[in-house]
């Protein structure tokens, strides 16, 4: 039995990232999880990591949505199950209409490998801790990175807090130029109502280390370590 899934799609390429550091830095059991099987009540944690499932045809994500580990996560999040989606995760919870809006391609058209800052909107969700309004820093890596929504979903999240994480400058500065990708509001990433499920384009497990230069993502993987 293992507490946490990384689920293993064809394209992933972030599992054994997000595996190591679950095992190795947080301590906690792990599995990998092929993407054409259910996802099982015994877990507690699911994690979407990042890369090109299905070397993202159609769109980043579209396929991945129909596939079985995917469509058994929501009777595993009504259950209060946690899931995590990372980058291409993030991509494949908001095709699966798990998480709403969508992930178009970025302002400048352009793959972006950067470290950007974010500003932690939410503490009240299980993946986040500090204080609202702390800057950490994480890499991207995405193409399709750019948030965006109705003006009825944006007002939504905005009432709700589901608003995880905005990009900002290094003091907190919401302004355009740090908007990485053009996405609505800047928002890097949202909760679901329930808070018990997290879609994020930044990268936590690529900086979670010291020997990484950075251990900014342990804001966030922390977190999930202490609710499992």
């Amino acid at each position: 039995m293992a507490d946490v899934a990384v689920v293993v799609f064809p394209g992933s390429n972030c599992d054994r990232d997000a595996y190591h550091v679950v095992k190795n830095v947080l301590g906690k059991s792990v599995t990998y999880h092929w993407h054409d099987e259910p996802i099982r009540d015994e877990y507690k944690a699911v994690i979407l990591p990042g890369g090109f499932s299905y070397g993202d045809y159609l769109r980043a994500g579209a396929l991945a949505k129909i596939s079985r580990a995917v469509s058994t996560l929501p009777p595993f999040i009504d259950r209060g199950g946690l899931v995590l989606g990372i980058c291409n995760g993030f991509q494949i919870l908001v095709e699966a209409g798990i998480l709403p809006g969508a992930l178009v391609k970025n302002r400048s058209l352009q793959f972006q490998c950067e470290d950007v800052y974010v500003r932690v909107e939410n503490v009240k969700s299980p993946f986040l801790e500090g204080e609202a309004g702390e800057v950490i820093r994480l890499p991207i890596a995405h193409s399709e990175g750019r948030y965006t929504a109705d003006s009825a979903t944006l007002e939504r999240l905005e009432q709700n807090h589901q608003v995880a994480l905005r990009y900002v400058g290094p003091q907190g500065e919401l302004e355009d130029r740090y908007n990485a990708n053009g996405s609505d509001a800047a928002i890097a990433g949202i909760v679901n109502e329930r808070g018990n499920v997290l879609g994020l384009m930044p990268h936590p497990e690529r900086c979670s280390e010291e020997i990484l230069g950075n251990t900014d993502g342990l804001k966030i993987l922390r977190q999930l370590q202490k609710q499992i």
